[in-house]
């Protein structure tokens, strides 16, 4: 499908009028996007909730983190500090133990309602009495229902006071304070939109805090509003104008779902959208050669994995775990299906955290596996299935394992699904294998170390619902060491504490890292300022431009 050139008159329509052109024009050789909007091509289709305190997928995250505020943000020209974002100051108690947030003054939210202490606290309370995925970032620091509103809380109108259970590293408190459960949304039009429900074993209060009606509202003050989200279809935002820092070039954003990378390069090439997210090595090279278009990348701290649940009796034995690492074509993966979009990475740390463990040691070597698998008790093999998202490069890589496993006899069948099936079905604990990635919720090596390791409460009804949680797996002693570097503030030797911790993992976990991300985009040349973060919810959409 392609987008004619409209007229000037475009930019006088309402956001949903001017969609509805944008992705119904008939094919035009003069093809191009509105001057004003900015059209990109991505595989949005693991977008399950717009609700800060409930999203918990990558292209969510991308959505939010430039559509609502925070107190603290990764500052971008080093990675190692944060810069304030709705904070103007902050102060850390002699004990380590009380945060004091000053507000900058005359904020407001997109609604043009006050952005105040209160709304920061109650942010904070309303993420923690849902409980949903992300809660647990917050509730590591002590905070529970009961407490939330005395641990978070508005000393007045501009100073926000946040008491933690611990005298953490001051990074690692404030690295948290990062991620997108932290979002700022409006108290005063939120509840406008609380519905009430009945207390259960699901509901431990008497309303939804909005939950229902922020999985598709907004009630943010970022550089850009969202106005619209179509699953499988469509995100539109549009340009705040109260927003406070520097405002958005352009007046709209449009994320058109686009799921092959051969498709977003033929729109990108006929002018169709102005920047393609998702594409493949091939599809890479063909932009890099057109001389109206032009590519970016930067190193992600994203990695790709497979993870075997422990509920099933033969992927829970050790040594089979350890088979799979040996039945993984490393080197072809590398060559080819990742080709400038990833290096191969076996640790779930990503380069360029404090204390990542740059060591490759599995190679495919069928005969290891096959040693393995029989000292397992299951020497002729077995047959399991592997939930996969319909998309590049997890598919190429399902397939990849798939012809090495059964060169040890083990059957795979493949289950595609898009990602909010695939996602749903993991988070259930239902899946056999399941091939996916994994994004820092914060650039701490806690991030990565609490989620492969943490695992409190290994039933069903367990409520810290980390990676580990989600396969069945614990690993206690790790998960102690993990804690305890939370709590070493010499840099050097909280870095020796994780690298321990993964050369423990490698040789003993459920878990089969493939590689790092490379995020790769083509882009039309007209666009200025666009950039790639290091990270997934650093693309910033407010400073990008078109001559």
């Amino acid at each position: 499908m392609m987008i004619t050139k409209l007229s000037r008159n475009f930019r006088l329509l309402s956001a949903g009028a001017a969609l509805s052109l944008l992705m119904m024009a008939a094919p035009s050789a003069l093809a191009e996007t509105p001057k004003d909007t900015l059209v990109e091509g991505f595989a949005i289709d693991d977008i399950i909730t717009m609700d800060p305190g409930e999203a918990f997928e990558l292209s969510t995250a991308e959505i939010t983190t430039n559509s609502y505020s925070l107190l603290v943000r990764l500052d971008m020209d080093d990675t190692s500090k944060v810069k304030g974002d709705l904070a103007e100051s902050w102060s850390v108690s002699d004990d380590g133990l009380t945060y004091t947030f000053k507000l900058k003054s005359g904020l407001k939210f997109a609604s043009g309602n006050p952005i105040t202490a209160e709304d920061v606290a109650w942010s904070f309370e309303r993420a923690v009495k849902l409980d949903k995925s992300p809660a647990f970032i917050l509730t590591q620091f002590g905070l529970t229902g009961d407490n939330v509103a005395e641990k978070a809380k508005a000393a007045d109108a501009g100073t926000f006071v946040f008491t933690v259970d611990k005298a953490y590293a001051p990074s690692f408190v404030l690295n948290c304070l990062t991620a997108t459960v932290a979002s700022v949304v409006d108290k005063k039009l939120v509840l406008e939109h609380v519905k009430a429900v009945t207390p259960d074993a699901e509901h431990k209060y008497d309303n939804d805090f909005g939950n229902e009606w922020l999985k598709t509202g907004y009630a943010g003050s970022g550089a850009y509003k969202m106005r619209e989200w179509r699953a499988n279809e469509v995100v539109v935002l549009e340009r705040n104008d109260n927003y406070y820092g520097d405002k958005a070039k352009l007046n709209r954003v449009i994320y058109r779902y686009m799921k092959e990378s051969s498709a977003q390069r033929l729109a990108l090439e006929a002018g169709d959208i102005d920047i393609a997210r998702n594409l493949e090595p091939g599809d890479i090279d063909a932009v890099s050669k057109n001389p109206d278009l032009a590519t970016t990348s930067a190193p992600k701290g994203t990695i790709y994995y497979v993870s075997l649940n422990n509920k099933n009796e033969n992927l829970k034995k050790p040594e089979v775990q350890e088979a799979f690492k040996y039945l993984v074509d490393y080197d072809a993966i590398g060559a080819t299906l990742i080709k400038g979009i990833g290096e191969i990475h076996q640790t779930f740390l990503p380069k360029g955290q404090l204390g990542a463990l740059d060591e490759n040691p599995y190679k495919l070597d069928v005969a290891k596996a096959k040693e393995l698998l029989a000292k397992a008790g299951v020497p002729d093999g077995f047959s399991i299935t592997m939930d996969v998202r319909n998309s590049q490069p997890v598919t190429g890589i399902a397939e990849s394992m798939q012809q090495t496993l059964a060169q040890a006899g083990v059957k795979m069948e493949i289950i595609p699904g898009d990602g909010k099936q695939t996602l749903t079905k993991y988070r259930a604990r239902t899946h056999d294998m399941y091939i996916g990635q994994w994004g820092s919720d914060y650039f701490d090596p806690h991030s990565n170390a609490d989620t492969f390791t943490g695992n409190p409460d290994n039933s069903d009804a367990g409520t810290v619902k980390t990676l580990a949680w989600r396969n069945t797996w614990e690993a206690p002693e790790l998960d102690k060491q993990a804690k305890a570097a939370l709590l070493e503030r010499d840099a050097a030797k909280r870095a020796a504490i994780y690298q321990d911790i993964q050369k423990k993992y490698l040789a003993n976990s459920p878990f089969i890292f493939i590689f790092q991300q490379t995020e790769v985009a083509g882009y039309r040349k007209n666009l200025k300022d666009f950039k790639l973060g290091p990270s997934f919810d650093t693309n910033f959409v407010g400073p990008i431009a078109k001559e």
